[in-house]
C-alpha cells in the first residue's frame, strides 16, 4: 500500500493549515487505497539549514534532519496543504524542502492551496521547486479561498472535495508508477 504524506507547509501560530490537513487526511482517508499520515513541519523543530554537507550526499549530523529524513524517505507520495504568502509558499516549506534531496526523488506531489484566491502562486513556485528536487507533480488541484471557504470557520465549497479526488487519484497513480523507478 502506497504511504502518503500531508505535509502541512505553515508553522504560524493561529495558522488553519492544520484544519484543512485534517480534511485532507479524514477525506482521503476513506478512499482505503494508500495509508494517509499528516507530516507537521512543526514536529521537526527544522530551523534554517544547519548541515555542513550538501544534502545531496545524504550525510547528516544533526538529529532533526535524521528525523526528518527518515520520515520523507518513508514516503511514496505527498499532498503539500500550503497558505499563500506574499504570492509565494512558506519559508518554513522552502527550508524543510532544502534540508533534504535524495528523500524526495522519484516520488510524486499535489497540492492543496489556501488563500486570498486559492493559493495558485504557491503552488506554481511549489512545481518549480519540487521539478528540481525530482519529484512529478499532478496537474489536479485544490484552491480554497479564505473569504468563501473559511467564512464562519472552515466549510469548502462542495467541489473541492471531487477537486481533492482527482488530486488523489493522480497521486496514487504516479505514486505506484514511480516505486519501481526509485528501486
Amino acid at each position: 500500500m502506497l504511504k502518503v504524506g500531508i505535509i502541512l507547509g505553515s508553522t504560524r501560530p493561529g495558522r488553519v493549515g492544520d484544519v484543512v490537513a485534517n480534511w485532507v487526511r479524514d477525506l482521503a482517508a476513506k478512499r482505503g487505497d494508500a495509508e494517509y499520515e499528516i507530516i507537521d513541519l512543526k514536529d521537526y523543530d527544522l530551523g534554517n539549514i544547519d548541515e555542513p554537507e550538501h544534502p545531496a550526499t545524504g550525510i547528516y549530523q544533526h538529529e532533526h534532519t535524521k528525523r526528518w529524513s527518515s520520515k520523507i524517505s518513508a514516503m511514496d507520495a505527498f499532498v503539500i496543504v500550503t497558505p499563500e504568502y506574499n504570492n509565494s509558499f512558506t519559508g518554513a516549506l522552502k527550508n524543510a524542502l532544502d534540508f533534504l534531496y535524495l528523500e524526495w526523488k522519484d516520488k510524486a506531489a499535489g497540492f492543496v492551496g489556501y488563500g486570498v484566491d486559492g493559493a495558485p502562486r504557491a503552488i506554481s513556485h511549489l512545481r518549480d521547486v519540487l521539478g528540481l528536487l525530482g519529484v512529478a507533480t499532478v496537474s489536479s488541484q485544490v484552491g480554497l479561498s479564505l473569504s468563501a471557504d473559511f467564512a464562519g470557520g472552515f466549510n469548502p465549497a462542495s467541489y473541492h472535495e471531487e477537486r481533492l479526488t482527482n488530486v488523489l487519484d493522480q497521486l496514487n497513480a504516479w505514486g505506484a508508477a514511480l516505486r519501481p523507478v526509485r528501486g
